[in-house]
């Protein structure tokens, strides 16, 4: 079987980004090397074929996922499924985590200047953060970082990906 077509059908089934080495584990003959090739196979074709998705680079893996401009259309398709929307404090405390990480919680409630200890218990839930260390001095308080589930969730490779102080106006504007 052609090694793009097996890569394709284990992109497609899976609903998380997979790393080449985890595709190449479907294939007792497959390597993560050829998989990296089948995937810039798989984006030519789409390109040339100008199909409604893409493979998409997503933390450390990739996904297959449909193209942004074919958003609107998706929106109001009422069967697809939507996630749970994150809260305005969630998003406020994500953001703080983000550019800030490693953060502690008392620095995220010295930025938002309210209580942040549910917001960070229901984002850990999530898995879109998770503690990464903890802080020297008195009570050696948890600092907390941002996960490969936050990059999934927002489209991102790496955290280098977020809106730098200069674009971050534009970005939330173009969001509302």
């Amino acid at each position: 079987m052609k090694t793009t077509r097996i890569v394709e059908a284990v992109l497609f089934a899976s609903e998380t980004p997979l790393t080449p080495a985890e595709i190449a584990r479907a294939s007792g003959d497959l390597s993560a090397k050829e998989v990296e090739e089948a995937i810039g196979q798989l984006c030519r074709e789409y390109e040339v074929e100008e199909r409604a998705f893409q493979v998409y680079p997503l933390g450390d893996g990739y996904q297959i996922l449909s193209r942004p401009e074919f958003a609107p259309y998706l929106e109001r398709f009422d069967s697809i499924t939507r996630t749970n929307k994150l809260s305005r404090a969630a998003l406020e405390t994500l953001a703080i985590i983000a550019y800030r990480q490693p953060v502690s919680r008392l620095e995220v409630e010295e930025v938002r200047g309210v209580s942040a200890a549910g917001v960070l218990r229901n984002l850990q839930e999530r898995g879109l953060i998770e503690v990464v260390d903890r802080a020297e001095g008195l009570g050696r308080p948890m600092l907390y970082g941002t996960t490969t589930k936050f990059l999934d969730h927002f489209g991102l490779r790496t955290i280098d990906d977020l809106p730098g102080p200069e674009n971050l106006e534009i970005a939330l504007r173009s969001g509302e």
